[in-house]
């Protein structure tokens, strides 16, 4: 298991420690509808040019990613201490999840 406190220096070494910290489905869950809203609140940007949807996104963001680390997986977010990296995982788990190559119910395992 990889420590919380270890230094990564990649994103490729870094993505395993962040799927380890993501094993509640319920997290999971938040987590992607989350990441969702942060490409609703894009599109409607861009489809209504109402700037004002951007202020949204680091609520949809944060808001419901640290709600699934503080209520349901009772972990410090990654996000504290790597936010490039943090930021880089929660868009990868989500494409993961949505492609299926990362289930909801798995604890925290990614499919080749």
């Amino acid at each position: 298991m990889i420590q919380p406190n270890t230094t990564f220096k990649s994103f490729s070494d870094f993505y395993p420690f962040y799927i380890s910290e993501h094993s509640n489905k319920t997290s999971k869950i938040v987590h992607f509808i989350g990441t969702a809203g942060i490409f609703i609140l894009l599109a409607a940007t861009l489809i209504t040019k109402n700037l004002n949807f951007l202020w949204f996104i680091p609520l949809s963001g944060y808001g419901f990613a640290w709600l699934g680390h503080f209520k349901f997986e009772k972990n410090k977010p990654a996000t504290f201490k790597y936010p490039f990296y943090s930021m880089t995982g929660d868009f990868l788990m989500f494409w993961h999840l949505l492609t299926g190559k990362l289930s909801f119910a798995d604890q925290a395992k990614v499919k080749n």
